[in-house]
């Protein structure tokens, strides 16, 4: 009998409804509707106690980082139930502001709209004009986003489940995952067939739709480009999906 946890058998803690949310990316408005969702679904049905979990990539690609940051560093800061996890893009952002350069993950990778969602037009064609929108856009952010996002933790374990932004390295402890795994792995990850010791709940490579594989399930649906954002609901051994469209 193998060892592991297989998607069918996994269970959320007893009295706890989790609701773990895919990647984001700029995305305000589905942010704010899946939100609403969770807790209108929440208040309705009273569960003794209840976990949301953000699985990273906030920034990004779509029009409104500021507005996603807003919106879950206050939430965040108000009710501890919620909890956000660091995505790659994320931990980009972070590093963009503090080392600005032209050839990272930022700057190639949507950091452009980031920037304007902040009221800055970031230009990477020059050493000046990098330094001057990076001035510019580190004086437009609230200090309580970047306090938010240099806090945010790389995974978290509830029941039978072990969430991330990208997922884990196969044969390696979930305590002994390593920061940068948790926000980059793809292929050995996705790859891999046997069960892990929990289920893993990630985002970080889109797929059109919610991935449910035994030993994982992939919540990007690209919601920066397809208009959807999607969320798994865990309550008990029960396992649905929702989602928020535009």
């Amino acid at each position: 009998m193998s060892e592991g946890v297989h998607y069918l058998n996994a269970r959320g803690p007893r009295g706890m409804r989790l609701y773990a949310v895919g990647d984001i990316h700029g995305r305000h408005d589905l942010l704010s509707a899946i939100h609403g969702y969770i807790m209108e679904e929440i208040i309705a049905d009273r569960p003794l106690d209840w976990r949301v979990i953000y699985v990273g990539d906030y920034v990004d690609r779509g029009p409104e980082s500021r507005g996603v940051l807003e919106f879950l560093s206050r939430t965040c800061e108000k009710e501890p139930r919620v909890i956000a996890l660091a995505g790659n893009h994320d931990v980009g952002f972070l590093e963009f502001l503090a080392h600005p350069s032209p050839d990272g993950l930022f700057a190639n990778n949507g950091g452009f709209e980031t920037g304007l969602s902040y009221g800055v037009k970031l230009d990477f064609g020059s050493r000046r004009a990098l330094l001057s929108g990076h001035a510019a856009l580190l004086e437009a952010m609230p200090d309580r986003h970047l306090g938010f996002l240099r806090s945010l933790p790389y995974s978290a374990e509830f029941g039978d489940f072990f969430f991330c932004h990208a997922g884990i390295r196969p044969g390696v402890a979930l305590e002994a995952q390593s920061p940068y795994d948790l926000i980059w792995i793809r292929q050995s990850f996705h790859n891999h067939a046997a069960l892990h010791p929990k289920v893993i709940v990630h985002g970080h490579t889109p797929v059109s739709h919610a991935e449910i594989r035994p030993n994982r399930v992939n919540l990007d649906t690209g919601a920066w480009y397809s208009n959807r954002l999607t969320a798994l609901v865990i309550d008990g051994d029960d396992k649905q999906l929702l989602e928020a469209a535009v």
